[in-house]
């Protein structure tokens, strides 16, 4: 980065979340009064970033002014790139089942392999080029991405670490993201992902709909989940570097790749609202019951990317966090369940509270729509008799990506060795216990 970017300075962060925000690099570096003046301050080129139609609701609209070095046009000519485990929707591959499915942690790479070369697709649903619906990805790598820069096209990104700090540098800014943590960058944006450890593991949402947002809090009110404030967005700081880089677009369910003699990371001041951010998982308030039952899985929603039905998500962003479990005559776990909305659940560390053993910190499930599940046989017999005291779920942080969209497995995942063919085995043991006397 820029000599004035002192480290300090580099990862700072202006808080807020879906407000329009500003910063600059080099003082005057941001036009104020005009958007585009005829000549740019310091030479800089001004380029317009719009994240959603120019005539969205401007309670909808997303969209960045940038003033750059040199404007994004300039770049050698795209060659398509092959990743063979990377997948874009739709997914017709395979046949989904509504078997419930589970998976082991993908191994870490044995070769060097940056963020790209170690994203593997899972799952996704919809159509990207008709910007309905998401795709399920993991990631695992040991090394940083060196001379290459990436953007999405196609779909915004939710990254969730569960191994291993990484920085992402964007055309924001630098965000710093580890464990506990996640980043959203946005659709279209570059960026470059550095290890700050020997490796990284974890998950991302590509997000083809509409931006994730904070959901309504209705009867919560105005206090609870997600605080906007809690929300943090990088400050400008500008690389200058020139050199032989290569730019890797995802576009049109392909990866492409050009050359580029220079960071695309080069913009010295920005305004707007379209703009990567970093959230805390740990700041999020979770709501719960005090007296009996469990409120809905909803109530743990950290981010929407709303559908055209009211209330019914393309993706929600869902994390079941530390927190105090108290209610009285009543099932503790979350109790059996089938659901018109399918999940892909993920563990970042600890122990879920819903299962004995199997679901481990960097694997996952999925259980699509209208397919039972819960409680394993082991926990259900052990919450069926512990003592309603109140109990601190300490040493726990699972999420879940939910879709109104069944989610289609890839053939990948589907034939990996990390696929738990034994699931199903944890219910087995769920016996009857039924007697046509009341007891």
């Amino acid at each position: 980065m820029n000599d004035r970017a002192s480290q300090e300075q580099a990862l700072a962060y202006l808080s807020g979340f879906g407000s329009e925000l500003a910063s600059e690099a080099l003082a005057g570096a941001l036009p104020v009064g005009r958007n585009s003046p005829q000549r740019g301050p310091y030479g800089l080129y001004a380029e317009q970033l719009s994240g959603t139609a120019f005539t969205a609701p401007r309670h909808a609209n997303r969209r960045s002014w940038l003033y750059r070095i040199r404007p994004a046009v300039l770049h050698g000519r795209f060659e398509p790139f092959a990743q063979p485990a990377l997948a874009t929707a739709p997914f017709a591959a395979v046949d989904t089942s509504p078997n419930q499915l589970r998976w082991d942690p993908f191994p870490f790479p044995t070769a060097p392999a940056d963020f790209i070369d170690g994203l593997v697709t899972i799952a996704g649903n919809g159509n990207a080029s008709l910007q309905v619906g998401m795709g399920v990805h993991v990631y695992a790598c040991n090394r940083s991405m060196g001379g290459r820069f990436f953007y999405d096209a196609e779909g915004e990104l939710l990254l969730v670490p569960q191994e291993g700090a990484l920085r992402v540098a964007t055309e924001f800014g630098l965000i710093d993201v580890a464990p506990g943590e996640i980043v959203v960058v946005p659709r279209g944006v570059r960026f470059h992902v550095s290890l700050r450890e020997a490796r990284a593991r974890g998950y991302v949402c590509e997000n083809y709909g509409a931006s994730l947002r904070l959901p309504e809090l209705g009867p919560i009110g105005a206090n609870g989940l997600a605080n906007a404030r809690d929300f943090l967005h990088p400050v400008a700081a500008y690389d200058v570097r020139e050199g032989g880089f290569e730019l890797i677009a995802k576009f049109a369910g392909k990866l492409w790749r050009a050359p580029i003699d220079h960071s695309p990371l080069d913009v010295v001041a920005w305004h707007g609202n379209d703009v990567p951010y970093k959230y805390d998982l740990a700041r999020f308030n979770a709501v719960n019951t005090v007296t009996f039952d469990h409120p809905d899985p909803s109530i743990f929603t950290v981010l929407t990317s709303p559908s055209d039905t009211p209330g019914t998500a393309n993706v929600d962003f869902v994390i079941f966090p530390p927190r105090w479990v108290v209610a009285e005559g009543t099932f503790r776990p979350p109790w059996f369940h089938r659901n018109v909305m399918s999940e892909y659940m993920g563990l970042i560390r600890g122990v879920y509270d819903a299962k004995a053993e199997g679901f481990v910190p960097g694997g996952g499930s999925l259980h699509n729509a209208m397919s039972g599940h819960g409680p394993d046989a082991a926990t259900f017999e052990r919450a069926s008799h512990a003592e309603l005291a109140p109990q601190k779920l300490a040493d726990t942080l699972a999420f879940m990506f939910e879709s109104r969209y069944v989610i289609h497995p890839t053939e990948r995942a589907l034939s990996s060795p990390q696929l738990q063919n034994d699931y199903a085995d944890c219910w087995q043991g769920l016996h009857r216990h039924f007697t046509a006397t009341r007891g």
